[in-house]
């Protein structure tokens, strides 16, 4: 009795687990299909019933006995296989009752699991789930509105993968009308729905909910996923708030960038003010999808060789055309346009301005421990 009463906890565990775990929906489609047992069960005990019959009755050999058996319940009236005693022919009428009984109850269930649809959702999530699995190095957008529409857009252009994420009952047909190419409808906070996002092979996650309280929810469950699954390789976090207040807030729970629309708003609107060419100018060459430059901030770690090297001294203009606008301290102090002459500091962030081909080499370059060849040519 021991031994029984731990193996059925050990069964039940199991199934607990799966139901938790239940990623691709294996077990929604296994509880929608149970519909189709009974009356699978019900056939197969209707022709094992009427094979044993006519071979008990009239002798029959076992194969004209199933065939007998399937043109009977299936009320078809082929004839008969073999003569049959009036015994038989009893039978025979009995069998055609309950094979109209077994077709009509079977016929019910299937249309009705037919018409409610559910399988038909299961099998679109399913492939949905499946073609997810596949993807790497992706972003993981959360929650749909007008902002995720221009940031999926933008993605898109640069042929960055993504994948839309958000509760609303109305998200596929949405998702379907803006053509996204991935999308789930879950609770974007919880375990099992960071897993369907395949958030273990993302690139980063952008949070974008009018509710303070849902990108506060979701940033720390990404962080616990991140600790639980990927501790070497942090998730890159975006989120958006309303104020500049909650913005420190949802840094300190673990966010890396939070953008204050109504704070950028003023900033460009400002700009456009103040100084018009300027800010056509980067509309035109930074914002732009159809030109190949690009401006991004890279960071220093320790080991790398330009750690206490003055910027004229690596060369990064020389060697990859790629000029230095802006460097961060490891305290949070930002120097515009930098001397030359300036050291850079381990664990600083060099603001950069290129190709993208080219910043991508730059980002490399400046990983290296031990500093590259070429730059003895410059030094020479």
């Amino acid at each position: 009795m021991k031994f029984k009463k731990s193996f059925l906890d050990f069964i039940e565990k199991r199934y607990e687990r799966k139901d938790k775990e239940d990623i691709y929906l294996d077990q929604a489609l296994y509880y929608e299909l149970r519909h189709f047992r009974a009356p699978f069960i019900a056939t197969v005990f209707g022709m094992l019933f009427g094979t044993l019959g006519y071979i008990a009755i009239d002798g029959m050999s076992v194969l004209n006995a199933v065939y007998q058996t399937g043109i009977t319940l299936t009320t078809t009236g082929f004839g008969e296989m073999a003569p049959i005693s009036p015994l038989g022919r009893i039978f025979t009428i009995t069998l055609i009752i309950i094979g109209f009984v077994i077709l009509t109850f079977s016929a019910g269930a299937v249309v009705n699991v037919i018409t409610n649809g559910e399988i038909r959702y299961i099998a679109r999530v399913r492939k949905m789930l499946h073609r997810i699995a596949k993807i790497k190095r992706h972003f993981v957008l959360y929650y749909l509105n007008d902002y995720t529409i221009e940031i999926a857009e933008n993605l898109r252009r640069n042929h960055v993968p993504f994948v839309v994420v958000d509760p609303s009952p109305d998200l596929e047909e949405r998702a379907k009308l803006l053509k996204f190419p991935y999308y789930i409808q879950a609770e974007p906070h919880t375990e099992l729905s960071i897993k369907r996002a395949n958030l273990g092979m993302a690139r980063g996650v952008v949070t974008l909910s009018d509710k303070e309280a849902d990108n506060i929810a979701l940033i720390v469950s990404v962080r616990l996923f991140e600790r639980e699954y990927r501790k070497n390789r942090p998730f890159q976090i975006i989120a958006s708030s309303r104020s500049s207040e909650n913005a420190d807030k949802l840094k300190k729970l673990g966010a890396d960038s939070v953008v204050v629309p109504t704070k950028l708003t003023a900033q460009r609107i400002s700009a456009m003010a103040v100084s018009p060419d300027l800010e056509n100018l980067l509309e035109n060459f930074l914002y732009s999808n159809n030109t190949p430059l690009d401006m991004e901030e890279i960071f220093v770690p320790k080991y790398s060789w330009v750690v206490l090297q003055r910027i004229r001294d690596i060369k990064l203009k020389s060697l990859l055309n790629v000029s230095v606008i802006g460097l961060r301290n490891r305290e949070g102090v930002f120097t515009p346009m930098p001397k030359s002459d300036l050291l850079i500091t381990a664990e600083s962030y060099m603001l950069l301005v290129g190709k993208v081909t080219d910043l991508k080499n730059a980002k490399k370059l400046i990983n290296r421990i031990e500093a590259p060849a070429e730059l003895s040519i410059f030094n020479s």
